[in-house]
């Protein structure tokens, strides 16, 4: 799926050398600066159809945005490589193309293609890429593929890979590359003509498919690296819309969860990670419990235990939760499609999980007192010192809840973008969450101070909020170096005292940081004073602290507890 803003920059600058080589005679072989010069002429080529690609994009799901997603997939692999150093032989090169490939992939299309920098590494591995080698690359790609891929479904980008890969096979004693490259993008080009008479939405709508376009896109160019040629003019395609179109999408089980049918529009989410941490057989496994509850599955390696998964489903949140059982996961994106006008993108999908009466509280928290306080306050505990908290881990909480209802508080640990992302998966999920606005963990215990689980969950809400956002915060930290802040330089040692994430108080300890961070926090009201100590401070800190404010504020409560938290030495609410 195509982030706000991101299709003018994956268009919007070149990445080949600003000049091309001459056109050269047609080679035995390629070296490594002929693999580098093919991934930016990948990268120059896609951007060019990118709109095209685009347009063409009607399946599975008629998104327009697999031209996108193929110039960030292959974008990321030549980032990759670059990675790889000026001296790198081809075997690092291709290597480093085939993980970027798989870390950065998009959409359905993009893992596939990933499959295809996948085997030209492992070919490449022995250092000499000729024609046989092509070749091998070509079939094992075309293997990889079928085996990635939940249901391989002729006319999409699956059997057009096949089709070239068997041309190429049928060429019999080893070639040299330049005639295989030919007779790869040759064979492509056919198959590709024929999608539009394999599959009912491409008919439909009078268009080809648009990931296997952008297949023939690469192997047009490594067909003009190898030959010295420029790419043969190849036919532009143009989207037809018709009344067929809409409807002509994948067929879809009765029993899944791949979206939800509102109308004429298909309502479900695209969900893609990145994977460490598993084998071959867990990807497997992982392969089929996502094709439980959605279509368009592909779970694809690099060949060196990095993984990315594909699946669109209605719902995000179990995608996430299954991909957290198989492995370490990271790099979580989640998009909506086929909201039209009269649908609602919330909405629960069918057949989802029995509800529980109540609300939860879930709070993000660090250290083993902020732990304390939380759970005697009737919260559910998700740290985030302990293990990595981010979007994934806040999403499988919830959906982990046994509550329908949940009230998150997410202390700062997360950012308002991570945030919005989790809450749209967690409602698609079957949860009504809500994100309270608490961005430290005193404005959090703020708000726990006025939950009221007798109101109404929208009530209780609001009351939580407001209490949450009035209580201003601050911290006292110790600097680790030099640096300069709005209010001056700081050296290593002093204290520093921070309102939100800025410095406005430098001292030459902490305490004096403290003191004078408090004068400023009091000077604009405030009845009471909440610290948290952290991990690295001790009691005589918190104590100097509130003996300052009994002298000078003497109207002011002052109350410490023990948090624990790495990082500061203190978090200060004032109510």
């Amino acid at each position: 799926m195509v982030e706000h803003g991101e299709k003018s920059m994956a268009v919007g600058r070149p990445m080949s050398p600003p000049m091309s080589p001459p056109m050269s005679p047609p080679m035995s072989s390629i070296g490594v600066e002929e693999l580098r010069l093919w991934a930016y002429r990948c990268v120059d080529g896609l951007t060019a159809r990118c709109d095209e690609i685009n347009e063409l994009n009607v399946f599975p799901i008629a998104d327009s945005d697999t031209g996108t997603n193929l110039v960030f997939t292959i974008r990321a692999a030549v980032e990759s490589m670059r990675t790889a150093g000026a001296d790198a032989g081809i075997a690092a090169v291709a290597a480093a193309l085939a993980q970027g490939s798989i870390a950065g992939a998009r959409g359905n299309s993009g893992v596939i293609l990933s499959q295809l920098l996948r085997a030209v590494a492992e070919v490449a591995a022995d250092g000499e890429f000729d024609g046989a080698a092509l070749t091998s690359a070509l079939v094992r790609a075309a293997d990889l593929v079928v085996d990635v891929v939940s249901v391989p479904v002729d006319g999409t980008i699956v059997s057009v890979l096949g089709s070239s890969a068997r041309a190429v096979a049928n060429l019999g004693q080893p070639r040299d590359i330049a005639v295989v490259a030919r007779c790869a993008a040759e064979s492509a080009a056919v198959a590709l003509d024929h999608t539009r008479h394999q599959l009912p939405a491409l008919r439909a709508a009078g268009v080809v498919d648009a990931g296997a376009l952008g297949l023939l896109v690469m192997l047009d160019a490594l067909c003009g690296v190898v030959t010295g040629s420029e790419p043969p003019p190849r036919q532009r395609y143009h989207r037809q819309v018709t009344t067929e179109t809409s409807r002509a999408v994948m067929p879809r089980s009765n029993n899944r969860l791949d979206s939800v049918q509102v109308g004429e529009a298909i309502v479900g989410y695209e969900v893609l990670y990145q994977l460490s941490d598993i084998d071959d057989a867990t990807a497997i496994e992982l392969r089929r419990a996502l094709t439980e509850i959605g279509d368009s599955v592909v779970v694809a390696g690099d060949g060196n235990g990095s993984w990315s998964a594909h699946v669109h489903t209605a719902n995000a949140g179990l995608a996430v939760d299954i991909g957290i059982g198989a492995g370490r996961i990271h790099g979580v994106r989640i998009a909506a499609f086929g909201a039209g006008e009269n649908c609602d993108t919330a909405t629960s999908p069918p057949g989802d999980s029995v509800e529980f009466i109540g609300r939860e509280i879930l709070a993000v928290v660090a250290g083993d007192g902020a732990e304390q306080l939380y759970l005697a306050e009737g919260a559910r505990v998700l740290r985030c010192d302990t293990t990595e908290v981010g979007p994934t881990q806040l999403c499988a909480a919830i959906v982990g809840s046994g509550h329908t209802e949940v009230l998150v508080l997410p202390n700062g640990a997360l950012s308002a973008q991570e945030l919005v992302a989790v809450s749209v998966a967690s409602r698609n999920a079957g949860k009504d969450v809500l994100m309270l606005p608490s961005a430290s963990m005193v404005q959090g215990l703020a708000a726990l101070a006025v939950h009221d689980p007798t109101k109404e969950g929208v009530d209780d809400a609001f009351t939580m909020s407001e209490a949450a956002a009035g209580t201003r915060w601050a911290s006292v930290r110790i600097a680790e170096g030099r640096a300069l802040t709005w209010v001056g330089t700081c050296e290593p040692g002093d204290g520093l005292g921070l309102v939100g994430r800025e410095v406005v108080v430098i001292g030459p300890d902490a305490i004096t940081a403290g003191c004078n961070l408090l004068d400023q926090l009091l000077s604009a009201g405030g009845e009471m004073v909440t610290m948290l100590l952290g991990e690295s401070a001790h009691d005589e800190f918190g104590q100097r602290l509130a003996e300052y404010v009994a002298e000078h504020h003497p109207v002011v409560e002052f109350v410490i507890y023990r948090g624990g938290q790495p990082g500061d030495m203190a978090q200060l609410g004032v109510e």
